[in-house]
């Protein structure tokens, strides 16, 4: 008991597992391997959105402009390949994760070298890159029509019975996982969140950890921006609106916290999951939307909840000996 109580993660596992059987005794077929396989397809742009907040959040940060950055590097996606239909799709993914990750980068020098509050910068760049949708597109959508076969078609694929956009949140989890666990960058996101001052003293540059952070969690942004247009085949300026609190209540789920220092690669996930579950749950049993919207607030809330009864505890401590 003491071990399920030290690791959030495996009581949110529990309550997922618990919310697909009570699901399951109504609908029987909501559990099955096809159905569950859906939800996790659904939720997987969601999932790789968490990670990259992660690693913000870590460090005592906020992006509020993710989804807007996603919004923005989608419709360039959408309007080159429109435009140069013969481009290969791997060069406009390519494409997508460096301009994402080139506005991910704007936030952090602005947070870095005009040391500039992270809400403030990335809530001002929330505009400014949905504006931009507008002012490239002229207010216009990019639809199925104007988009090549190819574009439209390479996640509709599958790769040894899974689709190919899980096999993309499959990837990021393992390249976010092992960016967590076995890299200096990865401690240090950990170490700033713990103790900012103390990490000064071991070495770390905090403003330039800082920086790879924001520019991290832009790339994702840029990624996930030709999937979600591909998948949904359509450009707009209202691609995503509203869905960077669904990425942060995702991470507050996962017991990501807000405070920083504490927060894992399977808590972000296993949050997405969450909300992938109950979006796909909750109209099964004929729940009105606005109730939707209620459990879901009330989830969120709880998780808040519960991190700040964690936070009470230490979390990832590796600056013990240095600050002593």
């Amino acid at each position: 008991m003491k071990t399920l109580a030290k690791h959030r993660e495996i009581w949110l596992a529990l309550v997922i597992v618990v919310l697909v059987i009570l699901v399951t005794l109504r609908f029987p077929r909501f559990s099955q391997p096809g159905n569950l396989l859906t939800i996790f397809n659904d939720t997987s742009i969601l999932m790789m959105l968490a990670l990259g907040q992660m690693t913000v959040i870590l460090t005592r940060s906020i992006d509020l402009s993710m989804a807007s950055n996603l919004a923005l590097t989608g419709m360039i996606v959408a309007m080159t390949n429109a435009a140069f239909p013969g481009v290969p799709i791997p060069l406009l993914i390519a494409g997508c994760v460096v301009v994402g990750a080139g506005l991910g980068a704007f936030n952090g020098l602005l947070v870095w070298k005009l040391n500039i509050p992270p809400i403030v910068v990335t809530l001002g760049t929330l505009t400014i890159f949905r504006g931009m949708v507008f002012v490239i597109s002229g207010g216009a959508w990019v639809n199925a029509a104007q988009m090549s076969p190819d574009f439209i078609a390479l996640q509709r694929g599958a790769f040894l019975g899974l689709p190919i956009l899980s096999w993309f949140a499959i990837v990021v989890a393992v390249l976010f996982f092992i960016l967590m666990t076995r890299t200096p960058l990865g401690r240090a996101l950990y170490a700033i969140g713990v103790n900012p001052t103390a990490s000064v003293y071991t070495g770390i540059n905090v403003g330039r950890t800082k920086f790879l952070a924001f520019t991290i969690a832009g790339a994702v942004s840029g990624l996930c921006g030709y999937l979600w247009i591909s998948r949904y085949v359509i450009a707009s300026v209202e691609v995503a609106g509203g869905y960077e609190l669904t990425i942060i209540a995702a991470c507050v789920i996962g017991g990501i916290s807000i405070a920083g220092g504490i927060g894992t690669v399977a808590g972000a996930l296993l949050g997405a999951l969450f909300l992938g579950v109950i979006n796909n749950a909750l109209p099964v049993i004929n729940i009105s939307p606005f109730w939707q919207m209620a459990i879901s607030g009330t989830a969120i809330l709880l998780a808040v909840v519960l991190n700040a009864r964690g936070e009470r505890r230490q979390g990832r401590v590796i600056l013990k000996r240095a600050e002593a």
